[in-house]
């Protein structure tokens, strides 16, 4: 059985380091897994690399992959770019499979509108997952202007009624929406299909990529990872920390003192 505490690296952390290096500077710096974007996709067919090839150099990092994030909007998209963006996932979900994910990613996007929307959406997005055989983790963005909070994003899930879709919770969007410490203490362990984490800065209003090293910031560390352990989380903590000042220091130091720093707290966690 998976023990609380396992670390995965986010590539947005990491997002202007090749993918090879990424992961490579994932596994050096002592996180057991990583969590993949679309975009690191795309970027590499921009280069003209091949999906099959994409899968290999993914496999050759020699991590496991926790979760793929898909192309956002599809919560909220119609017509025409619905149908497309189902086809991208669609495929996000095949390349799932292909690197042993059991999960597939998405937040709330570029798009937004009525909750019903969103509602029917996500069955038919959940049910083409789940044919595949995978989870659904969705993130709630304290920046979008309908799925904004953990209620928001539980009357989503809730809505469609689909049991492997649910609410990803992330320590940077908890604490931007003032539910930060022990603030989700009402969502239930089968509510909660993923965890991002990272801190946020004590100045007011920070932009959305200047996010910090656990203990940096006004996070509650104690409280929060307590808190998931109490709960009887075992999933990955998914370290998803954008900031370019990062973006500048070489991959493997980034990636080093995160999951230093993040141990170093889990330790203080009975």
């Amino acid at each position: 059985m998976a023990e609380f505490g396992r670390l995965a690296l986010h590539t947005w952390t990491l997002d202007t380091t090749p993918l090879a290096e990424a992961i490579a500077a994932a596994r050096a710096g002592g996180f057991d897994a990583v969590e993949l974007r679309r975009i690191d996709f795309t970027r590499c067919f921009d280069q003209g690399m091949s999906n099959g090839a994409v899968l290999d150099l993914i496999r050759a990092g020699g991590l496991p992959v926790c979760s793929l994030g898909c192309e956002y909007g599809w919560l909220f998209a119609k017509g025409e770019e619905r149908e497309r963006l189902f086809a991208v996932l669609k495929e996000t979900c095949a390349n799932a499979r292909a690197l042993n994910c059991p999960q597939i990613m998405t937040a709330p996007g570029p798009l937004d509108g009525p909750m019903a929307v969103a509602i029917d959406n996500l069955k038919r997005g959940a049910d083409l997952i789940g044919e595949a055989g995978l989870t659904l983790s969705i993130e709630f963005n304290f920046q979008h202007p309908v799925i904004n909070t953990i209620a928001r994003a539980r009357e989503l899930v809730n809505g469609a009624g689909r049991k492997n879709a649910g609410i990803l919770l992330d320590a940077y969007h908890l604490e931007r929406t003032g539910a930060g410490g022990r603030g989700f203490e009402d969502v239930a362990l089968e509510e909660i299909a993923a965890f991002q984490y990272s801190d946020v800065p004590a100045s007011a209003d920070p932009p959305l990529i200047e996010r910090l090293v656990p203990g940096q910031g006004t996070v509650r560390w104690l409280e929060v990872f307590s808190l998931l352990k109490e709960k009887g989380y075992t999933g990955y903590l998914s370290y998803e920390a954008p900031n370019p000042d990062q973006w500048k220091r070489p991959a493997v130091d980034v990636a080093r003192e995160a999951a230093s720093a993040t141990r170093a707290m889990l330790a203080k966690v009975n």
